[in-house]
């Protein structure tokens, strides 16, 4: 099954919004990390969600609210992904600490791993 957008995208880019709330300073996500931290949303089986559930979030991450640490999420690769507004989120992550080393962000130094199983098994769904 093709998803170009989550069942019921409002409720899922806020449950998004609500765990990118969770990372702190000085620390990264990638898009498909947060997806999978997420439960799917109903009617999309498992495979569906981990092929769309990182764009999904990438969705989320462009039409969120301004009280939500969008630069700490980026590519699975530790990159930026090539985009406008690029510039502003190496910045903001600089300011936090955070090195770029070619142009990437070291994972296991600055990676979060998420908060604990509490909030993946809340569904706003």
């Amino acid at each position: 099954m093709r998803f170009t957008s989550p069942p019921n995208p409002q409720a899922y880019y806020e449950q998004v919004w609500n765990l990118v709330r969770q990372i702190p300073r000085g620390k990264v996500a990638a898009y498909g990390q947060i997806a999978l931290m997420l439960p799917p949303p109903n009617g999309v089986d498992f495979e569906s969600y981990k092929a769309f559930g990182p764009r999904w979030v990438g969705g989320a991450m462009a039409a969120c609210p301004d009280d939500v640490p969008w630069q700490r999420v980026i590519n699975a690769q530790g990159k930026i992904s090539d985009r406008p507004g690029a510039e502003r989120q190496r910045q903001l992550l600089e300011e936090e600490g955070i090195v770029f080393v070619n142009d990437k962000v070291d994972m296991k130094k600055y990676g979060w791993r998420g908060p604990g199983d509490e909030v993946r098994q809340e569904s706003l769904f």
